[in-house]
C-alpha cells in the first residue's frame, strides 16, 4: 500500500525530512533568562520519539525586549547556546530535523504568562519587571495594551543585525531549520500593516517601504544561515484588521523567495488583540486557500498550519501543501498515531 504523501520524505536544500509532519512552535513560558531547561527537553523530545519529521522549538527572542513574556526562550546571547545544543542532540538522535523559530514581539511584549495569576508577572517573588515596548509607530496593539515607543531608523538597523546574530547562534546550536516568526502581530507583521505602521520615512508609507524592515531582517538571517540549511518564515496572509491582504502577501513572498527563503509558513490574523485573532470562521482547512494562493502565484514551497486531525491526514494529497504543521490537542495525537502505524 502506498504511503500518504504526508508520510513521505521531503528534500529541503541539503537536508531531508523523514516525513512532512511538522511540530509547530508552541509557546510554553517555562524558560528563565531565555535558557532551555529540562522542561523543553521533555516537551519537545516526546515529539521526536513520536517520529515527526521536523520538530520546532517555540519562538526564541532575538533580544530581551523582543520576548512576549519573561518565560520565553532566547537566542540573544552566546550563553544560551549550550542549552539548545542539548535539546538538538536529542531531537536528531531520534531521527527528526531540529528547527527553531526566532522573533521579536515588538508592541506585543512584556505580558504575563498565560498561567500567571491576575496582577502577577511571573512566579511570586521572582521580581520580574515589565520592559519598554517598541514598534513601527507609537500605537498600542489594542485596548489594554501598552503604547510602544516608535523605533528610530538606527534602532531598526540594530534589530536587523540581531536577527542575523540569532541565526548565527542557531547554527552554532546545531539546528537544521530556522524560521522567522513574522506573523500574528509581532514586530515584522507590525511593520507590514498600514494600521500599525504609520511612519513617513523609508520604513513606512507604501507597501515597498513597509516591507523594507521585514525583508532586511530576512536577508540578515539568510546571510548568517548556512547555504545547505533551509529557512522558513511564518506570515499572516491577512492581518485580520483590514490593512494587509493576500495580494500583499503574494508580493511579499516573491521578494522573500528572491532572498533565498525556502518555505512560507502560512497563518493569518493577530495584528490586534490575541496573537491569532481573526474575524474568519475557523473551519477545517480554512488556512489552505491562503497557502495555495501563495504557492501558486509566488512559486514557493509552503506550509499550512493545520489544527484539525482530518486536515492533517488528507489535505496534502490535494497538492496545495508541501508540509503540514500541527500544534496542540487532537491534531498532534492523530498524527502520532498515524506515524506509528506507518513506521510498523
Amino acid at each position: 500500500m502506498q504511503k500518504p504523501l504526508l508520510f513521505t520524505p521531503l528534500r529541503l536544500r541539503g537536508l531531508t525530512a523523514p516525513n512532512r509532519a511538522v511540530v509547530s512552535p508552541m509557546v510554553q513560558y517555562r524558560a528563565t533568562d531565555g535558557q532551555v531547561n529540562d522542561y523543553h527537553l521533555v516537551h519537545l523530545g516526546k515529539f521526536a520519539l513520536g517520529k515527526f519529521g521536523i520538530v520546532f522549538t517555540e519562538n526564541c527572542a532575538v533580544e530581551p525586549r523582543g520576548r512576549v513574556t519573561q518565560g520565553d526562550l532566547g537566542m540573544w546571547d552566546d550563553g544560551q547556546i549550550e542549552g539548545h545544543k542539548r535539546l538538538v542532540r536529542f531531537l536528531k538522535q531520534e531521527g527528526a530535523l531540529a528547527g527553531t523559530q526566532i522573533t521579536h514581539s515588538g508592541r506585543k511584549g512584556s505580558t504575563p504568562r498565560s498561567f500567571d495569576k491576575p496582577g502577577e508577572l511571573g512566579p511570586a517573588g521572582a521580581g520580574w519587571q515589565r520592559w519598554e515596548l517598541v514598534g513601527p509607530s507609537a500605537l498600542p496593539a489594542g485596548e489594554g495594551y501598552v503604547t510602544p515607543k516608535q523605533l528610530a531608523a538606527e534602532e531598526i538597523d540594530g534589530i536587523v543585525r540581531k536577527f542575523g546574530e540569532a541565526a548565527r547562534r542557531a547554527d552554532a546550536c546545531g539546528y537544521d531549520v530556522i524560521e522567522i516568526h513574522g506573523a500574528h502581530g509581532y514586530l515584522l507583521a507590525q511593520f507590514l500593516s498600514p494600521i500599525s505602521n504609520q511612519r513617513n520615512d523609508q520604513y513606512g508609507g507604501d507597501r515597498a517601504g513597509r516591507m523594507r524592515f521585514p525583508l532586511a531582517a530576512a536577508k540578515a538571517v539568510r546571510q548568517n544561515w548556512p547555504e545547505h540549511k533551509p529557512m522558513f518564515i511564518r506570515v499572516s496572509a491577512v492581518d485580520g484588521a483590514g490593512g494587509w491582504d493576500v495580494e500583499d502577501t503574494i508580493a511579499y513572498a516573491k521578494q522573500l523567495k528572491a532572498l533565498g527563503i525556502d518555505v512560507v509558513d502560512t497563518s493569518s490574523g493577530g495584528l490586534t488583540g490575541l496573537s491569532t485573532a481573526l474575524p474568519i470562521k475557523r473551519t477545517l482547512g480554512f488556512q489552505v486557500p491562503f497557502a495555495a494562493a501563495i504557492k501558486r502565484r509566488a512559486g514557493m514551497e509552503e506550509v499550512h498550519m493545520a489544527d484539525e486531525p482530518t486536515g492533517v491526514t488528507y489535505q496534502p494529497e490535494a497538492g496545495d501543501l508541501v508540509l503540514v504543521k500541527a500544534s496542540r490537542g487532537m491534531a498532534l495525537e492523530r498524527v502520532v498515531e498515524r506515524l506509528i502505524e506507518v513506521a510498523r
